[in-house]
């Protein structure tokens, strides 16, 4: 079923006509869901209780701001896709549970992460900074890390190709235009490219080759350029379609 449609968007997204209405109850379900998994960041936080306690939360601050940065990233996609599509059916209901499901136990491979890389690799081993903190792994225990970390980024990501993918098969009732066809196509191949590199980074991390975590670890270092790139691409494709839906609209 979908909602009332809407003509409103926000910029980033003038290219699509909102079909979401009001809040749905999924929605609502959703966002008490996104402020949890903040609100379990917050509560891993430990109340500082000497100037020392202070000082090594202070320390931490980089770690859980590119955890929390991480979570409203998800959010903000998934605010999207329902402004976009306003769906409220079965398939929906499912896939959207599947990825709150994953958001909930993706922040704390993600936070660990985070911590090990920024506060003790960065700051501590890098910079020189004296920094004690309860963060605890062997070396031989990052290729296992990197694997978890990984799972989730690929879950993630396959949730969203599969909702938007269940968007294009629906495309006919949203009525979706050209431009908001190739959107929705656009947005399936990357989620999907995105997936690709946390299984790429499985491989690498599950094989016994030296500096396995190194190396699964660093190929994220490529979705930033080849992202790029994809983009590049897209926005060539989507002034053709606009001008084509323009002329459409004129006749």
């Amino acid at each position: 079923m979908l909602r009332n449609h809407l003509n409103q968007r926000v910029e980033a997204d003038k290219d699509f006509r909102w079909r979401g209405g009001d809040v749905s109850r999924i929605e609502a379900l959703s966002d008490a869901v996104f402020a949890i998994a903040i609100a379990l960041l917050v509560v891993s936080l430990e109340v500082p209780r000497t100037f020392e306690d202070l000082l090594q939360t202070v320390q931490g601050f980089v770690a859980f701001a590119i955890t929390l940065t991480a979570v409203i990233s998800i959010w903000y996609g998934h605010y999207i896709y329902f402004r976009r599509y306003g769906f409220e059916d079965a398939v929906t209901i499912v896939l959207n549970a599947a990825l709150l499901f994953v958001v909930l136990f993706y922040i704390y491979p993600l936070k660990f992460l985070a911590t090990a890389l920024i506060t003790h690799g960065v700051l501590k081993r890098l910079m020189g900074f004296n920094i004690t903190g309860h963060i605890s792994i062997m070396p031989d225990q990052w290729p296992t890390l990197m694997i978890i970390y990984s799972a989730g980024f690929i879950a993630l990501f396959v949730i969203f190709m599969l909702l938007y993918y269940h968007a294009y098969r629906k495309r006919a009732d949203l009525k979706l235009n050209k431009t908001e066809t190739y959107l929705t196509k656009s947005s399936i191949r990357s989620y999907g490219v995105l997936s690709c590199f946390g299984v790429a980074s499985v491989m690498i991390a599950a094989t016994d080759i030296p500096f396995n975590a190194f190396y699964a670890g660093i190929i994220y270092w490529l979705v930033g350029p080849v992202m790029t790139v994809f983009g590049m691409k897209a926005r060539k494709r989507l002034e053709i379609l606009r001008e084509e839906d323009a002329a459409d609209g004129e006749t």
